[in-house]
């Protein structure tokens, strides 16, 4: 990927008018139904042994909106229509690849409300993005200008479950540039008492967003509780607000994340960090909200992306790695280490901070995995025995 090449969506708020939200609604309704009309349509045939494609579905909806029934379709823009029969072909091409599962029906209450509009189903001048079907542009929030010269490619309208319009415009971005090649590396070490060590020494404060607002978030879930069971105003009103404390833990959180990991990138040229399976830790009761809050896998989702953009090098380090026991002086390896135990002392006589010399055995980890070329992601085993992570290790073993 070539830094004149980065696609980047650029996300606003907007404030449409009523004409334009019921006009976002009906799109909304219609996308959901095509696709669960699509989904069901290729769930029969796949009984059958056979496989229904895109043009198939297209043939299909085509057919549809000729009905009594589904005539209401016509209403509506076709784009959004037609790309969400795209996104269910992309979710069978993954289905089929093994890369995720068997493709569900979307739900009117729980399913992320949007709509995806190509070139053909937008006008941007100006600075006015004005969709297919509306008068008018949307009355959009320009939080942080678009790059000189840019023209989206593709536009999706969504409604979050707090009731905000969003817009996000995908654009080739050329101010995305690799930065100068530094030296400077660095282990990260990923906390709930501290979010990040690193390998230099420092910590950084876990904000706990969720614990912040945890009094508030029960007091809102209570008043939603005793509401009566259904479609009611009053029960409407508790939900959006109980939709709308989870959307500020959520944003100040996001917000956190991305200006440590621009951070991180900016200032290292390759950052160490351990290949963790949070799927499988939040399954801890004891930790599960703790490790939710913290959002471990958010955070390397972000960096690896960003170092991708800036020419710069995230190593990932086996799960197994004993980092928090090795010595980092030494690296004689202790025995049971529980995670009450914050500091401790090596028969060297060195002293160590848990979450630092973690941290430094990550660096040093990850530098020796680079240099074997064992890639990010190392094997737990080679066909010549262990990993060259595990090589290094037992090589520092007294």
């Amino acid at each position: 990927m070539t830094a004149n090449h980065v696609k980047r969506a650029f996300k606003y708020r907007f404030y449409p008018t009523d004409a334009q939200a019921a006009e976002l609604s009906r799109t909304f309704g219609c996308v959901r139904r095509v696709y669960n009309l699509a989904l069901a349509a290729r769930t029969e045939a796949w009984t059958r042994q056979e496989r229904v494609n895109y043009n198939q579905t297209s043939a299909l909806l085509t057919a549809w909106k000729k009905t009594e029934e589904l005539a209401f379709l016509n209403d509506v823009s076709s784009v959004p229509l037609q790309q969400t029969l795209r996104h269910l072909q992309t979710a069978f091409t993954n289905f089929f690849s093994k890369r995720a599962k068997y493709p569900r029906f979307k739900s009117r209450k729980k399913s992320r409300k949007s709509a995806e509009y190509t070139t053909s189903g937008f006008r941007f001048r100006d600075g006015r993005l004005t969709l297919a079907k509306m008068a008018e542009p949307l009355d959009i929030v320009w939080s942080r200008p678009l790059p000189e010269g840019a023209k989206p490619s593709t536009v999706t309208v969504s409604q979050d479950s707090a009731g905000r319009w969003f817009v996000s415009m995908l654009c080739d971005d050329p101010t995305v540039k690799p930065l100068s090649a530094t030296d400077a590396a660095v282990g990260v070490d990923v906390g709930l008492n501290h979010l990040l060590t690193l390998s230099t020494g420092e910590k950084i404060a876990n904000p706990r967003h969720e614990r912040t607002d945890r009094a508030r978030l029960a007091k809102a879930q209570r008043a939603l509780a005793r509401k009566a069971k259904g479609d009611g105003a009053n029960r409407r009103k508790a939900r959006l607000k109980v939709a709308k404390i989870h959307a500020r833990i959520a944003d100040r959180r996001r917000d956190g994340l991305h200006k440590l990991t621009t951070r991180l990138v900016r200032e290292n040229q390759t950052i160490v960090i351990e290949d963790l399976t949070v799927r499988n830790m939040v399954k801890n009761r004891s930790l599960a909200r703790a490790i939710s809050d913290a959002a471990w896998a958010e955070f390397r989702s972000l960096l690896e992306y960003k170092a991708q953009w800036y020419g710069r090098e995230v190593i990932a380090v086996d799960r197994f790695f004993p980092s928090s026991k090795l010595c980092s002086v030494c690296g004689s390896l202790q025995g049971k280490m529980p995670l009450h135990v914050r500091s401790w002392t090596c028969a060297c006589g060195a002293t160590h901070d848990r979450d630092v010399n973690a941290a430094r055995n990550l660096l040093a980890a990850g530098r020796a995995v680079s240099a074997c070329g064992a890639g990010v992601r190392p094997q737990r085993r080679t066909p010549g025995g262990q990993s060259a992570m595990k090589q290094e290790v037992s090589r520092r073993e007294p």
